[in-house]
């Protein structure tokens, strides 16, 4: 821009003595803007232009205008909207039942996302827009995201998944006048492509093996076929139900679970020592090594802490499926982290919030922390054509051979 535009630029701006002569002036530019496009639909609507001979005899016509009152970020404002004869025309621009921009609902949904109550955000949007939201009306907006979860819980599943890490996380909700402590069941496929996916989230009053059963019946219905490895913590009765569902996967129990649950009972001055005692457990080179660091920690403290080293010989099998797989598949199923770090984002969402007042209040508010989360999940996890090739060769018959790049 030449400094003579800058000069007419300037001048034009004089002319307006205050701000509200200048909010004036814009919110004009913005009804003028608003209803020119507006007439533009209604004539692409009806194939001809105001005035036309051409809409002579068609059949439709225009039919006058009708004023809504819009919230947009420059505040209220009052705007003409035309109407045809025949009532079928609904503007894209600005919906039929719709009072507000669609900027400002985006806006609404974000803070919703990020964990704002629906109080806080009508003063936040008061603040920033000048545009008085009821909190029902924010409510009445984001009610729109259960549609959209609705639509994402029920849409097709791949036919394969190599990982699939499975937990639960906590919400207070109140229900039949009392708050309750309920559960959302999680999955997290790694997909062929070697991307990590949120395969559907689950509301239950607890976490138990039969509602489990219920999920992985679910995603086989929703196309899921075959998981070849599964990840979970020692939930009772969840090795069960995934092998009455998936009778061929593998299930790995975390081992960081189980750590901690060896070491509840051990006493301080005894703890460190047996943890490296364990240590030599899951940290060997292979299943032999394995078994006989298990041998050393058994025959050390077996008699004076009964119950941290059964825990080990009583799930030994599913605690240690990790070590006949490769290094770098080892490093990704041995734990739930990944799942985890899914949870941890969960809750930095929804950590103002210590209770809900409903169960579609849960869904919404960790469908829209799960979308935030993954926003970048399309990409793949480490080291993915090294583990991509290992699971060719480890599942020939079970793997696509065009889902996974072979390398180079």
């Amino acid at each position: 821009m030449d400094k003579q535009q800058l000069q007419i630029d300037d001048n034009f701006f004089k002319q307006f003595k205050s701000a509200e002569e200048l909010d004036t002036f814009l919110h004009g530019i913005f009804k003028r803007g608003v209803e020119t496009m507006l007439q533009a639909e209604l004539s692409d609507h009806l194939g001809y232009d105001k005035h036309s001979p051409d809409g002579i005899n068609t059949g439709n016509s225009r039919n006058g205008k009708t004023t809504k009152l819009v919230k947009t970020k420059m505040g209220e404002v009052s705007i003409e909207v035309p109407r045809d004869r025949n009532g079928s025309f609904e503007p894209v621009l600005l919906p039929k039942r719709k009072r507000m921009i669609d900027k400002i609902e985006d806006v609404v949904i974000s803070l919703y996302a990020k964990g704002m109550s629906t109080r806080d955000i009508e003063v936040q949007i008061k603040e920033i827009y000048g545009v008085n939201i009821s909190s029902s009306s924010i409510s009445n907006i984001t009610e729109q995201i259960l549609v959209d979860v609705e639509e994402w819980q029920r849409r097709p599943l791949d036919d394969t998944y190599l990982i699939a890490w499975m937990d639960g996380i906590t919400f207070k909700v109140r229900q039949d006048h009392r708050i309750i402590t309920k559960t959302i069941y999680i999955i997290v496929g790694l997909n062929t492509n070697g991307c990590r996916e949120v395969l559907g989230m689950w509301l239950n009053e607890t976490e138990k093996a039969s509602f489990w059963m219920q999920i992985l019946t679910e995603i086989k219905a929703r196309g899921v076929k075959d998981i070849l490895i599964a990840c979970t913590d020692n939930l009772k009765g969840l090795t069960q139900a995934i092998k009455a569902c998936f009778p061929e996967t593998i299930t790995q129990l975390c081992i960081v679970h189980q750590i901690r649950n060896a070491i509840r009972f051990i006493p301080t001055k005894h703890r460190r020592e047996f943890m490296k005692d364990m240590r030599y457990i899951y940290e060997a080179i292979n299943l032999d090594d394995a078994e006989s660091a298990f041998a050393v920690l058994e025959k050390k403290w077996l008699e004076k802490y009964p119950y941290s080293v059964k825990t080990w010989a009583a799930n030994w099998t599913e605690l240690t499926g990790f070590l006949s797989f490769p290094i770098e598949i080892r490093k990704i199923i041995y734990t739930t982290n990944i799942i985890e770090n899914l949870n941890r984002q969960i809750r930095k969402y929804t950590s103002n919030k210590t209770m809900f007042p409903d169960d579609n209040a849960v869904k919404k508010a960790v469908f829209l922390a799960i979308q935030s989360s993954y926003i970048r999940s399309e990409q793949k996890i480490n080291s993915w054509t090294i583990i991509a090739n290992q699971f060719l060769i480890l599942y020939p018959d079970r793997i696509k051979l065009n889902y996974i790049p072979l390398r180079r």
